[in-house]
């Protein structure tokens, strides 16, 4: 099969599709012959080594955590059913190895695909769609009547992060550039900023959570914009966190950092919502597998409005 590699921690220019041994399942796992996956910001990072005490020094590795296709093999444990069935999901860790003909996945990192999607629209959801959820639901506490300020709204994220924030019942403020403004608003933000030109932040006490999908704002700035109890959470890990967790101890504000992880339930609920109509998948740009090096330097100008997705089959 044909899977994309990389040799060494580097830059996009490392990336080179190759011949490898088609896998061979696993107890408790699936093989999924797969359609198309997408890329996200994570696989940058990875690759240029900011995880490299999670992800090891063993070469060659493997690109990409999301995937839609369809299951062609079972491993030991599997219930027969999902034989043929067309699945999507994010796999957990930092081995990366969906941007491939085939790829490995255990049970409880997929899920049927929502009915009415494409393969492409069906990969773009998992990753980008469970960090919004997790973030908001479990790390924000957003409910309904909760005031939600999400910041850099317009990437993969962050477009998941708007509908999910509205279906849990919140008042939605955005920030993103002038030219997504109205992008935000289709998607169901009340409130619009430019971030290079108003400031979300300047009403004291507003939000109940503001998710920094960008992770360059920081909680002692987004401190005084948080009502009593409100939560500021990020998607970036680093030592700045660490600092916000401890000062968040002793104030009635807190600073949490979402972790996504692969959940069966999280997935099922994520189609609910999109077979309702109440969450679209959002799809910039579609490469073929072999332009993984180009669909990556893309990603990196943060320009994408919405997701960036190989397609593989």
């Amino acid at each position: 099969m044909r899977a994309v590699l990389y040799d060494r921690y580097g830059s996009a220019d490392e990336l080179a599709l190759r011949e490898v041994p088609t896998p061979e399942p696993v107890k408790g796992a699936v093989r999924v012959k797969v359609h198309a996956a997408a890329l996200n910001p994570k696989d940058s990072f990875v690759r240029k080594g900011r995880f490299k005490l999670l992800a090891g020094s063993t070469f060659p590795k493997g690109l990409g955590y999301d995937f839609a296709g369809v299951v062609d093999a079972l491993g030991v444990g599997v219930p027969t059913e999902w034989l043929g069935a067309s699945v999507f999901g994010m796999k957990s860790g930092f081995d990366g190895s969906t941007a491939a003909e085939y790829t490995l996945v255990p049970m409880g990192e997929f899920a049927r695909m929502p009915e009415g999607l494409s393969f492409e629209e069906a990969a773009s959801v998992p990753l980008a769609g469970l960090t919004a959820l997790q973030a908001l639901r479990d790390e924000g506490a957003v409910k309904g009547g909760s005031r939600v300020l999400v910041h850099g709204a317009s990437g993969g994220v962050g477009v998941h992060a708007i509908q999910i924030a509205r279906e849990l019942g919140a008042h939605v403020t955005t920030t993103s550039s002038a030219r997504n403004r109205e992008h935000c608003r289709q998607l169901g933000s009340h409130e619009t900023f430019d971030y290079a030109a108003d400031d979300g932040l300047a009403i004291a006490g507003r939000y109940d959570c503001v998710f920094d999908v960008f992770g360059n704002l920081g909680f002692s700035k987004v401190r005084r914009a948080l009502a009593e109890g409100g939560t500021y959470v990020t998607t970036v890990p680093g030592a700045g966190v660490v600092g916000d967790r401890l000062a968040s101890w002793v104030s009635t504000k807190r600073a949490r950092l979402v972790i996504v992880r692969p959940n069966q339930a999280d997935l099922e609920l994520l189609a609910r919502y999109i077979e309702k109509h109440r969450l679209r998948p959002i799809v910039d740009r579609m490469f073929p597998l072999g332009e993984a090096a180009a669909a990556q330097r893309y990603i990196e100008t943060k320009r994408a409005r919405g997701k960036v997705v190989l397609r593989v089959a």
